[in-house]
């Protein structure tokens, strides 16, 4: 079984963001898949994808409180704020937590851990809708 689709995420605030339930809904085909590899790949360079705790939303903040630390927006040295403070700085986070995630698939479901979620980084105070290109390898 092979299966590509875009998944159109809805636009969001500024933040760290789980989006496993959208994805799945998106992907009614998981369910068949027995064994497969689910590749995500968000075509964005202003947010990321990234996999992380997620029962306690307290993780979310400190994963975006500690990003704006690392790469705080108005960064004087940044050249590309054509779109504002928070244009080159969403670039780096992006480019630091990545655009792409590559999950196992078992017995219809997404082999994660029992404490794993899959985010989205929304490193833009406007960054609008997200797409995801989905590929989903697999046998049923």
């Amino acid at each position: 079984m092979w299966l590509q689709r875009t998944i159109h995420l809805r636009a969001r605030p500024r933040g760290m963001h789980l989006v496993d339930d959208e994805i799945r809904q998106a992907l009614p085909e998981l369910r068949d898949c027995r064994v497969g590899l689910l590749h995500l790949w968000l075509q964005h360079t202003s947010a990321s994808l990234t996999v992380n705790e997620n029962a306690d939303p307290l993780v979310r903040g400190d994963l975006e409180a500690m990003l704006r630390h690392l790469v705080p927006d108005g960064t004087p040295f940044f050249r590309h704020t054509d779109e504002g403070p928070d244009d080159m700085t969403a670039h780096v986070k992006s480019s630091l937590l990545g655009v792409q995630l590559s999950l196992p698939v078992a017995s219809g479901r997404l082999a994660m851990g029992t404490w794993q979620g899959i985010y989205l980084g929304e490193h833009r105070e406007h960054g609008g809708s997200r797409r995801i290109l989905a590929t989903l390898q697999g046998s049923a």
